[in-house]
């Protein structure tokens, strides 16, 4: 029912920033929290960012604390991951995805509505 469509991926450098965008079909997108998982090669996908429904409450991965921030445009049906200070480490395809309910959420089997992936690759 639901689609999301990711862009904004790319190469940056170390310590660059870098913008992502998620476009969601359909007509209640502000019903529902949304979030950012990624996957690196031979990993796990893992989560990074939660909003919900109305943006009024967020949640991050520790490991990106401090230096991603999620946010959404519910008029545009577009939520954003804007990444700052990145290393080699956050190199993966990042996921945008949709919850069940309207509040966030770390966990994937909560979600039930994902893009295709867009590739983030840091290098040194």
């Amino acid at each position: 029912q639901v689609q999301l469509v990711e862009s904004g991926g790319g190469l940056v450098q170390a310590g660059g920033s870098l913008m992502l965008s998620c476009a969601a079909s359909g007509r209640t997108f502000n019903r529902y929290a949304m979030g950012w998982f990624r996957q690196a090669p031979d990993k796990e996908r893992e989560f990074v960012a939660t909003i919900s429904a109305t943006g009024g409450y967020t949640d991050y991965a520790e490991s990106i604390k401090g230096r991603f921030l999620i946010s959404r445009d519910n008029a545009k049906n577009t939520v954003y991951l804007q990444m700052s200070s990145l290393k080699p480490e956050d190199t993966a395809v990042y996921y945008c995805a949709k919850a069940k309910a309207s509040y966030i959420t770390t966990t994937s089997w909560t979600y039930d509505a994902w893009g295709q992936g867009t590739q983030v690759t840091v290098s040194s």
